[in-house]
């Protein structure tokens, strides 16, 4: 039996990929907030574990050494963002979202680093965000960035082992969280996609599976964002801000 560790594993993106790994045969341990999850699925198990308290972290870390000897996937998904102005963010913000993002994850895999098997796969889940500035996301942005460091620095630790470290870059994705945004965002952010729309799970699963499934891709963000250029939005406005005035001259 191969053993899946998924964080954030219970909804949107985490959930698909946690479905994705058990269809290849994995039992996924996953983590979550919120409500209890009651839902019962096969080879899957869902630990409630606060991700901004190092001793939820510990806790769950030592509940999967004690049911498995080994973790052939890890997918670090789990983020955190509070939608606050540069300048209104506290301290207890900012920490709560790096604990979630980044320190949970670098202690996650720190500590079952012994018994991750050759040839495993690392995923991490990163963002167009911690690429490209956007308006009221700057913290979320840093972590995000900081999210896709962590990658990339990891693959040196599994040199020479077969075992890959890659992260995906979603773009905007139809979740439960996006869906609660107001028309009148979505089609501003669709403007700035050149598809004109989200992408839906699925196919943001499917570039998790093309890791999972590709033993050569190795320390990449791949970015799966339909087109989405805020700069090239940024100059249309810009061009019909000219434009407007040319005329009114």
């Amino acid at each position: 039996m191969k053993y899946a560790v998924v964080t954030g594993g219970t909804s949107g993106i985490g959930l698909g990929v946690a479905n994705m790994l058990r269809e290849k045969g994995y039992y996924v341990f996953a983590t979550y907030v919120g409500p209890d999850f009651t839902e019962k699925m096969e080879n899957f198990e869902a630990v409630k574990t606060d991700q901004t308290s190092r001793e939820d972290v510990y806790r769950f870390i030592s509940y999967v050494k004690s049911k498995c000897d080994h973790v052939d996937c890890i997918v670090c998904n789990a983020g955190m963002t509070i939608r606050k102005s540069f300048v209104e963010t506290e301290d207890a913000d900012w920490d709560k979202m790096m604990e979630v993002a980044v320190n949970s994850h670098y202690i996650l895999i720190r500590e079952l680093f012994p018994i991750i098997p050759a040839n495993s796969r690392i995923l991490f889940t990163g963002s167009q965000m911690g690429l490209m500035p956007h308006a009221m996301v700057l913290s979320y942005g840093v972590t995000k960035a900081a999210v896709h460091a962590l990658a990339k620095n990891l693959v040196k630790e599994f040199e020479g082992t077969g075992t890959t470290v890659n992260a995906i870059v979603p773009g905007f994705v139809e979740t439960p969280w996006q869906k609660e945004k107001p028309e009148e965002i979505k089609q501003n952010i669709y403007k700035k996609t050149a598809i004109h729309r989200f992408a839906s799970v699925d196919e943001i699963v499917d570039a998790y599976r093309f890791c999972v499934d590709n033993p050569f891709v190795n320390g990449s963000l791949i970015e799966v964002n339909g087109g989405y250029s805020y700069k090239e939005c940024i100059k249309r406005i810009h061009e019909s801000s000219c434009s407007s005035r040319l005329s009114a001259v």
